[in-house]
């Protein structure tokens, strides 16, 4: 029998561990079963409002991507999309996914996306290409997604391993210069705008293909070509194009020039370079010099005290072709000497990366931690350079698709699919980017939330979903945690006043417009 503790009971240990044992140690009840409703995408109805902004289910449609029966397709591509955003890596877990999340369980209540209902759809080779060619013409219809003239595409490849197969026709037996080893994979050449309010987003891919004679097939130069000129077919203002060393061709730079577009890239060790040498008494001449010793040129410039870290060099040039017609009528490709922008810089961006991405930079031309910045805007090479620190959003995309949105996780064989998943990511990623543009477009560096922070804290975070009728109508009411209280701002702009999946958002007697945060 338990003593009772008075006040001239003496307090020591045997008492005070009773007291624990009787008052202050909780009992354990058996636990119950039942239905909770809770969700892992709270921020589903938000993507779905901007996905209705940039009309991607009609742009499906007028695609021909659609279905006769069954689930509508821009469902199934819906969902894939939240799936993606979800570490979802096949469409099992999709499925799994819409059956056993609350809130998506009231979202497509008409509808059972089964695992073979997503399989057989994206198996199934649709114009993907076309929905990618709507998507970006949609954008620039935008005032707050649309390129202007100063923007800036860079362009860039990255490897997608499939290490799940072998041999399949559009994978290739590639060498990865980040990991250093061999691997089956398709080489994925990018397209990506970064736009001068801050916002950035994916426009076009195109997979290259290895093919067993050389010479023939397409190069990434022209997967390049031919994403620009699509690019173009929308977007006719003048444009910067910054691009790696690997890109650095002649005839590539005359087709961008020709197109309206502004090229910057480093210069490799062998770059051919001339100066303008004046002297006295003597005709104007042209001396070969190379990258190296311009960069050593300025590099006592660049240490000094002054803390430069990039300075202009006049007066140099560049041999680039261009076609005449010669004595007989017939067309001849011959060289000029035209004037480019060169910038020795150091402390670039990519730099301080470098040894955490693992990527070399051997054929770069170099010194002492000095490169060489080359662009055809002679008159401006400041702001070619300024357009070339924009060059590395385009890496941090890719690791944002491969660390976030599944871009290596496709376990599917077919190349449908392939393409269908890179379709659906880079719409997942439009949609993402847009989202967080408007959460840090008028806060502080400080008080800004990263891309990883704004899905796991809000598109892809706990809720509690609750259902009550109210005066004959139903309303759903959605308790986020205290997490998603920083994009309380954007819930309040693109939270939507109906639940339902229809393909217009249709706003109907149901107020569905609740959210509270619980503490």
């Amino acid at each position: 029998m338990a003593q009772i503790i008075t006040k001239d009971t003496p307090f020591n240990r045997v008492y005070l561990r009773e007291f624990w044992v009787i008052f202050l140690k909780p009992s354990l009840e058996k636990p119950r079963f039942r239905k909770l409703m809770h969700g892992e995408c709270a921020g589903a109805p938000i993507l779905r409002t901007l996905w209705d902004r940039f009309d991607f289910s009609l742009l499906l449609t007028q695609s021909g991507i659609f279905k006769r029966s069954g689930a509508p397709a821009w469902m199934l591509c819906f969902m894939y999309v939240v799936g993606l955003i979800s570490g979802c890596t096949a469409v099992n877990q999709i499925s799994q996914l819409a059956g056993k999340d609350a809130l998506l369980e009231l979202m497509f209540k008409t509808y059972k996306l089964a695992q073979y209902t997503l399989s057989r759809f994206f198996t199934t080779p649709y114009a993907w290409r076309s929905f990618g060619k709507k998507r970006v013409r949609r954008l620039q219809r935008d005032p707050d997604t649309m390129l202007r003239e100063g923007d800036v595409i860079n362009l860039d490849d990255t490897h997608c391993a499939h290490p799940y197969a072998k041999k399949l026709p559009y994978l290739s037996w590639l060498f990865d210069a980040s990991t250093k080893t061999f691997g089956w994979c398709m080489n994925v050449v990018v397209l990506q705008a970064v736009l001068r309010n801050g916002l950035e987003y994916p426009l076009f891919y195109s997979v290259w293909r290895k093919h067993e004679q050389d010479g023939v097939g397409l190069t990434k130069l022209d997967l390049a070509r031919q994403m620009l000129l699509m690019l173009r077919e929308s977007v006719t203002c003048r444009l910067w194009m910054a691009m790696d060393r690997w890109y650095l061709c002649k005839d590539f730079f005359v087709f961008l020039q020709a197109h309206n577009f502004d090229w910057v890239t480093k210069a490799k060790r062998n770059t051919s370079l001339y100066r303008k040498v004046t002297e006295a008494g003597r005709w104007e001449r042209y001396v070969p010099v190379s990258p190296r010793q311009l960069i050593r040129e300025a590099y006592k410039r660049l240490v000094a005290g002054s803390g430069l870290s990039a300075i202009a060099m006049e007066g140099i040039y560049m041999k680039l072709p261009y076609e005449t017609h010669g004595r007989k009528g017939q067309v001849v490709t011959k060289q000029r000497l035209v004037p480019i922008a060169v910038v020795a810089a150091m402390r670039l961006r990519e730099d301080t990366n470098a040894a955490t991405e693992g990527a070399g930079d051997e054929d770069a031309a170099a010194y002492k931690g000095a490169y060489l910045i080359l662009s055809n805007r002679h008159d401006a090479p400041l702001e070619a350079l300024t357009v070339y620190g924009k060059r590395w959003r385009i890496e941090v995309f890719f690791r944002i698709a491969k660390q976030e949105l599944g871009f290596e996780q496709c376990h599917s064989t077919s190349e449908a699919h392939q393409l269908a998943h890179l379709e659906m990511l880079f719409a997942a990623e439009t949609l993402l980017a847009y989202a967080l543009w408007q959460v840090n477009k008028e806060k502080t560096s400080d008080e800004s939330c990263t891309h990883g922070e704004m899905v796991s804290g809000l598109f892809h975070t706990r809720c509690q979903v609750r259902s009550r009728n109210h005066k004959g109508s139903e309303r759903i009411y959605i308790d986020f945690d205290t997490e998603a209280l920083r994009f309380s701002s954007l819930i309040s702009a693109y939270w939507p006043r109906d639940l339902g999946m229809t393909w217009w958002p249709v706003y109907s007697s149901i107020d569905s417009h609740h959210y509270r945060l619980i503490s």
